[in-house]
């Protein structure tokens, strides 16, 4: 990055209500006033790193080019390493978990990898237990005011980097798809590990129905177009903003209806299938 990086956009765990968030903006801001801070979340569940790799990965290609601080750490404290990883337009920091890869990934991979080890560049810490202040967000600063990423670390291989563990749906030879429930949103929608290719590859158009095997339940879902197009309380699938498989009910909570959570496994079965035992 040749210019100084004006943005860096902020995901966490940490919540609201402690003022965890606002002391790290305030120590990146110290070293770089001139940056915006873009707050992507920090209502990820407390300690879960799948969820917070899922929704960055969601986030990374609407985000402006600059630095991204991502911090899910349940390891803080431990031998894991806090990490800055450079791509193509700009540098990703957080802890080597697993929270970055499957963003990492999706930008081109990463051509250098720096340890935030270098604590010249790192604030006093009382305690080993708040890296986000103590190390991440000063690193985060010092690249926003034009420190070299070499200077924050030494470089690591890439290639040794804890991988992403984001699941692969299982393709059935009866064309039965074994998937799961990524992700529940605000309002209840469950967005499936399905692309909708894959139901095509089936037979199955819009507007047919599939018999989905949820917590222990059989259940009809037709595929629609749109949420306001399900019948009263009629359970359908949709493909989301994010080109995959969610199911949804207008206007209620698929996800209490259904008793579903991320990971909970999804059967769907095409007409062709026929029913499963």
């Amino acid at each position: 990055m040749t210019e100084l990086p004006q943005f860096v956009s902020f995901l966490s765990d940490y919540g609201i209500r402690d003022e965890f968030v606002g002391v790290c903006k305030a120590v990146m801001l110290e070293l770089a006033p001139h940056v915006q801070v873009v707050d992507v979340t920090h209502e990820v569940a407390p300690f879960d790193v799948r969820g917070g790799a899922l929704t960055l990965v969601r986030a990374i290609q609407y985000l402006p080019s600059g630095i991204v601080l991502a911090i899910v750490d349940p390891g803080v404290g431990t031998d894991r390493r806090a990490i800055a990883v450079e791509v193509e337009n700009g540098v990703l920091i957080g802890p080597d978990n697993g929270l970055l890869a499957p963003s990492v990934s999706m930008l081109g991979g990463a051509t250098r990898v720096v340890m935030l080890d270098n604590a010249e560049y790192q604030l006093p810490a009382p305690g080993g237990t708040f890296a986000g202040r103590d190390v991440m967000a000063p690193a985060a600063g010092h690249l926003a005011a034009g420190v070299p990423i070499t200077e924050l670390g030494r470089e690591i291989d890439a290639n040794g980097l804890v991988p992403g563990l984001l699941p692969l749906p299982q393709e059935g030879d009866d064309g039965r798809i074994d998937g799961e429930v990524l992700w529940v949103d605000r309002f209840g929608n469950c967005q499936l590990n399905i692309d909708p290719d894959m139901l095509v590859a089936r037979g199955v158009a819009p507007g047919d129905g599939v018999e989905l095997h949820v917590a222990g339940q059989a259940r009809r879902a037709r595929w629609v177009g749109a949420y306001a197009h399900a019948r009263p309380s009629e359970l359908v699938l949709v493909t989301d903003s994010y080109g995959l498989v969610a199911i949804a009910l207008d206007r209620q909570s698929a996800a209490e209806h259904l008793d579903a959570r991320p990971g909970t496994a999804v059967l769907v079965v095409p007409p062709h299938a026929g029913s499963a035992p």
